[in-house]
């Protein structure tokens, strides 16, 4: 789980059916009924209202006395109480995880701050005989119990391994007296109507104060630990005290079952007991004592086992040394997870942030903090810088949610750097797989692990850094082997979270500047990263933004590919015909809800504005016009509801820019002009390329209008509908056909109103036309057409390449390449172009789709075909580009090179 326990009355409770409850394995239920069915029959019972409740009786003397010596140390953060708790007339009985002295006086502090009855105050007739009003389910000598139990397991180990017979059987578990005490009083007097009420106190978890480095140890863990420390946990992270108060449920529903006594209370104490450790999994994070046992696991799996078997067949060795690799191969996956070191890095990168970033917001979590609980929370968040990993996490963390387990590239398994990532949670992976079933069967199986464990992990499925700032294609191995764990065990359900990250200015962008020249990309070294750390230290990188998008159920994903898959297991070994186009739209979904949680920053609206002029300058009037001209279409006509937009005034955004360096400003008479140079405006088409999706529909009005002063709306949404799949592939737009041509009806209105365009006709739909010369409307339009017009100019060298080579003459590989080289040609003779203008994946994801849509199909040779309909749809290519630039393109495209007819001499 990776979020707290919710506490709208809207939302899952402890005892809801949709929250099916884990037992312990140390606690096997012997009162006939699973976890599952425990769950579906503690649901609360409907109570009528109850008279006000007796008076409880008085407080003991020596409380206030030790909270008053223990409030110095002591500061409470106590999350929102649930729905209508403080207005029940019911009495309360709390309901502690553990017993302690400390535990008492902090639940009878949180009381009185939350305006609650105090915990210290007996219920009228005191039913527990405590003379208190709370419950713990552990004993008061569980610490010793657990020592013995400890020394228990060792020397029966020692006999086992030594042929003897064990000396000790398991101590039989006892519970709660307390409780049943309680349970027996309602069934002895029909009028009580107490209410449990759980509440999770953990000390030293929040991270927002630092409280000092010696304090981490300390901090707040799954260790039940003795009173010394726990003194010395309070006097050093006393003031970091987070408590929570559940959802209550009430005790006469519980008796109303008509169970055994002993059996009531032994499944009463079951659920309770779950319910702590899965709210402590989302505070402090799962129980991983240590990765060995994790190892264990793995490498004992059948499908493990299995390979171990087949590799050491295949390369005539003996299994033990197959064995030998599988361990090697895990202990190099595998995340070592250290809550202290998670804690330490909190205050280190909590002084990094406010130094180099002007603020870290985040929107939309509350939304997934109330959908978590019960789900194996998967992060999907878009790749564009190394930060991504650590913003993440520390965002997790300081919102009380445990970080997740990271997917990271071995190459950044670097000297000391990959131990301290490894503690943070950082799981490592190789680029590729092939060729090595063994290491594949390791990885997959630590994947099926972590699942089935309820550990949240993230991974980037573009399977890279974006360098362009579009999103990648997705690389679906991590979501196959995250459906396949589940789908082995369909037990807790998954979902998964797309993440947008958005940043104002990038501390990678001089290597992908490199990179996108030509270069080789840098390997990654200690030395590296040492030597950056200052400059990036000095450095200023604006805003960065983390906007959560809606979450994706992996159960209705399959609902809708599988519908007759009935929650069956699924063997590793079986490949169901539906798996594939499950992974297929679960990866496509991921990348269309992060683009509908986008933000759009100042530098995204200056890049979209300066960039769209040939020499990238602009005067300061216009591109304060132009600004607000893109923020009025945002707001108007809505992307989505989980976008957000900077609320700065265009004047602040361009002094923003001035800032932060990326625009600079020439002094003139006749009024100032904003430019960038030439390297700066590679690095803002960056930026450019994180928003562009959100003006497909005004971008595609606006090149309509390029080289038509009139067009009529019906061919303008016709064209449009016809492009529209291919611009969705490219870019993972969220409309069908018809909710496109919306958009565009819409962006119209706009339009419209804002002098854009004018409506001159009804015939035929309407007839548009803009102004003529050189207006400043004339000026806006052909800047709010330009980022989408290489897209355009691309696709039109696509199909030029395939008419001038003809039917069956090209493969799509080959095409692809000639798309490339013909894409770089006409950006070195003509107009410099973005980088990703001559991207060969842009050319291949724009072939794939020709193919799916049937405008093109390959041949018995491979070859790809086509007839009439390509050349129909190559002709509407005329209504946006210019008689010019086709023929420029058309001159470019090259022929595939024919292999000379040799002939043998007689």
């Amino acid at each position: 789980m990776a979020a707290p326990m919710p506490t709208s009355p809207n939302q899952p409770t402890l005892f809801d059916a949709e929250s099916p409850v884990e037992d312990n394995a140390s606690e096997t239920p012997d009162d006939g009924a699973t976890p599952q069915q425990t769950a579906l029959t503690m649901l609360p019972v409907p109570i009528a209202p109850a008279p006000p409740p007796p008076p409880r009786g008085r407080r003991p003397w020596w409380a206030g006395l030790l909270g008053k010596v223990l409030e110095p140390w002591i500061e409470l953060r106590i999350e929102p109480l649930p729905e209508g708790l403080a207005d029940d007339p019911r009495p309360i009985c709390y309901v502690l995880e553990d017993y302690g002295l400390s535990n008492a006086l902090i639940l009878d502090r949180a009381c009185h701050e939350a305006g609650l009855p105090s915990g210290l105050r007996p219920l009228a007739g005191d039913p527990l005989k405590r003379g208190r009003a709370y419950v713990a389910l552990s004993r008061r000598n569980a610490g010793s119990t657990l020592v013995k139990a400890a020394d228990m397991a060792v020397d029966m180990a020692v006999d086992i391994a030594t042929g003897k017979p064990p000396k000790m059987a398991r101590p039989a578990r006892r519970h709660s007296e307390a409780l049943a005490r309680l349970l027996e009083a309602h069934r002895a007097d029909p009028s009580m109507d107490v209410q449990l009420v759980p509440v999770s106190i953990f000390v030293g978890r929040a991270p927002d104060r630092n409280n000092g480095w010696f304090s981490v140890l300390f901090s707040e863990n799954w260790t039940l630990v003795g009173r010394f420390r726990r003194l010395l946990a309070i006097l050093l992270n006393g003031r970091d005290t987070l408590v929570q108060f559940s959802a209550p449920v009430a005790v006469r529903g519980v008796v109303a079952e008509d169970l055994p006594p002993e059996r009531t209370v032994r499944k009463l104490s079951r659920v309770l007991r779950t319910h702590f450790n899965r709210l402590r999994e989302a505070v402090i994070g799962p129980d991983l004592s240590t990765r060995r046992l994790l190892i264990d696991k793995v490498l004992s799996a059948d499908p493990v086992k299995q390979t171990l078997v087949d590799t050491a067949r295949r390369e005539n060795s003996k299994v033990e040394d197959a064995w030998k690799k599988a361990h090697a191969y895990a202990y190099e996956i595998a995340a070592d997870y250290s809550p202290p070191v998670v804690r330490s890095a909190s205050f280190l990168l909590t002084t990094v942030w406010n130094r180099i970033y002007r603020g870290v917001l985040v929107h939309h979590l509350d939304a997934l903090k109330q959908i978590a609980p019960g789900y194996e929370v998967v992060y999907v968040p878009c790749h564009r810088s190394h930060m991504d990993y650590l913003l993440l996490s520390y965002l997790l963390y300081t919102k009380n949610i445990v970080p997740p387990h990271i997917a990271a590239g071995i190459n950044l398994n670097l000297p000391m750097i990959g131990t301290v990532l490894r503690k943070g949670g950082a799981f490592f992976l190789r680029r590729s797989f092939r060729g090595n079933a063994l290491y594949s069967a390791v990885f997959s199986e630590y994947v099926a692990q972590l699942v089935a464990g309820g550990f949240s992990i993230e991974y980037f499925i573009e399977g890279g850094r974006s360098r362009t700032g579009r999103l990648l294609q997705p690389k679906g191995g991590m979501l196959a082997m995250t459906i396949r764990a589940y789908l082995r065990q369909p037990t807790r359900p998954v979902l998964f979270q797309p993440v947008y990250i958005g940043y104002e200015k990038l501390m990678e962008g001089n290597s992908y500047l490199d990179e996108l020249s030509g270069k080789a990309k840098a390997k990654e070294s200690v030395w590296q990263l040492l030597m950056g750390i200052p400059k990036v230290l000095r450095q200023n990188y604006g805003q960065v933004v983390v906007n959560f998008g809606e979450p994706i159920k992996l159960g209705d994903i399959l609902a809708e590919q599988a519908p007759d898959w009935d929650g069956t297991p699924v063997g590793e070994d079986e490949k169901p015909q539906w798996l594939a186009g499950a992974i297929d739209t679960l990866a496509d979904r991921v990348q269309i809800n992060i683009n509908r949680a986008a933000d759009v920053n100042p530098i995204n609206l200056l890049a979209l504005a300066v960039l769209s002029t040939p020499k990238h300058a602009m005067g300061e009037a216009d591109l304060l016009a132009q600004i607000a001209l893109s923020k009025t279409l945002l707001a108007e006509v809505p992307y989505s509801d989980r976008i957000t937009v900077t609320p700065h005034t265009p004047e602040q955004i361009v002094a923003h820019g001035e800032d932060i360096g990326v625009l600079a400003r020439t002094a003139h008479p006749l009024g100032d002009v904003l430019h960038v140079d030439g390297d700066t405006a590679v690095l803002l088409s960056y930026f450019r390329n994180n928003v562009l999706h959100l003006f497909v529909a005004t971008a595609w009005i606006a090149c309509c209008f390029q080289h038509n002063r009139r067009m009529s709306r019906d061919v303008l949404l016709r064209i449009g509908r016809s492009l529209y799949p291919f611009m969705q592939t490219e870019l993972f737009l969220p409309w069908d056909e018809d909710g496109f041509a919306d958009q565009i009806q819409q962006t119209i209105a706009v339009f419209i109103r804002e002098g854009l365009l004018q409506q001159v006709s009804e015939d035929d739909g309407g007839i548009l036309a803009r102004n003529a010369g050189q207006s400043d409307e004339v000026f806006r339009l052909r800047a709010l057409g330009h980022p989408l017009q290489q897209a355009f100019e691309r696709y039109y060298i696509a199909i030029s390449v395939l008419a001038k080579n003809g039917p069956g003459a090209l493969g799509a590989a080959e095409l692809e390449s000639l798309c490339h080289l013909a894409a770089q040609r006409l950006s070195l003779l003509y107009a410099p172009a973005a980088p990703e203008f001559f991207d060969k994946t842009l050319f291949r994801s724009f072939i794939q789709k020709l193919r799916e849509m049937k405008l093109v199909w390959a041949d018995q040779n491979s070859k790809l075909v086509f007839d009439q309909r390509l050349d129909n749809w190559a002709k509407d290519a005329t209504t946006i580009l210019g008689r010019e630039l086709r023929h420029t393109i058309e001159k470019v495209s090259p022929e595939a090179v024919k292999p000379e007819t040799v002939t043998a001499a007689e």
